[in-house]
């Protein structure tokens, strides 16, 4: 499986957006001073940059992304950007979705290790990937009902 954020707007658009918000500001800030405020201009130039620069850190952040790989022995979790892996054994690990800072938070748990997955995802997608892996971990352990 692999996990990504809900992310719709493109690098492109992004670089649109940021363009139409900083147009809309300057062409503001041009009224504004025009009226007499002259310090506008200056002000709409460092809320331009707040804007770009914030809009961009946001943007970056949907470039995580979670890869779960299971197989017979082995369930494992590959965090991107970063490489950080984390191994589970496929028979022992357990899928829990505790309460934790105002939502449910859906862990990997094995031997004394958590590992929280899916952070990015909304409520209702981390409900559903926890009961996918039940379902995935109880038919590799030949736990389910037939």
């Amino acid at each position: 499986m692999w996990l990504k954020p809900n992310r719709t707007l493109s690098r492109r658009g992004l670089r649109r957006l940021i363009v139409v918000l900083v147009a809309l500001v300057l062409i503001t800030a041009g009224l504004g001073a025009w009226q007499g405020n002259v310090f506008a201009p200056l002000f709409a130039l460092v809320e331009s940059a707040a804007v770009a620069v914030a809009l961009s850190v946001a943007w970056r952040a949907g470039d995580r992304s979670e890869r779960i790989t299971l197989d017979a022995v082995s369930l494992e979790v590959q965090s991107l950007p970063g490489r950080r892996r984390m191994r589970f054994q496929a028979y022992w690990v357990r899928v829990l979705l505790e309460p934790g800072g105002g939502r449910q938070r859906l862990l990997l748990s094995s031997h004394g290790r958590e590992l929280e997955i899916g952070a990015f995802l909304a409520e209702q997608e981390r409900v559903e990937l926890s009961r996918k892996l039940m379902v995935l971990l109880a038919d590799l352990n030949g736990l389910s009902r037939k």
